[in-house]
């Protein structure tokens, strides 16, 4: 009569192999989760400072020009080409060298007299893709307000 222990020991190794590939499919899901956790936590970050953005543009109201000009005076920065530049670093400090992310502000032109609108756009430099900007964008809003006549 034959020994049934090789048996036994091909089914021991069956299962250590089956929970092997259990532990691993486990592993990436985590790992996953906390890649999608982190890029989202980038994306209400940069939800926020879009909107920050935004309404420092649209209390400056005026024309183009002169809300860019007190947004960037409210925001600690100068605009320049007639667009709003702010660089963030990993933590979301702004930073003046060229940073992780990079929020940009810029007017949007329109054929209603007195109407002015900006889009402000927030963008990740780590997963800029070639020449495609589309693929870094993080966030984007834009905003409106009337230009309000002075001399009436």
């Amino acid at each position: 009569m034959r020994s049934k222990a090789p048996l036994a020991l091909m089914e021991q190794m069956v299962m250590l192999l089956v929970f092997a590939l259990a532990s691993a499919l486990c592993l990436q899901a985590f790992v996953k989760s906390d890649a999608i956790s982190f890029k989202n936590g980038n994306r209400s970050k940069a939800a926020l400072e879009a909107q920050n953005t935004a309404e420092a543009i649209q209390h400056c109201g005026g024309d183009l020009e002169h809300a860019l000009a007190g947004a960037g005076e409210l925001l600690g920065t100068v605009p320049k080409d007639g667009k709003i530049r702010i660089s963030y670093d990993d933590d979301w400090a702004v930073t003046e060298k060229e940073g992780s992310f990079y929020l940009e502000a810029a007017g949007i032109p329109t054929d209603i007299p007195g109407l002015q609108k900006a889009s402000v756009q927030v963008f990740d430099n780590n997963s800029m893709a070639g020449d495609d900007a589309k693929s870094g964008l993080l966030f984007a809003i834009e905003v409106a307000w009337i230009e309000e006549d002075i001399n009436e």
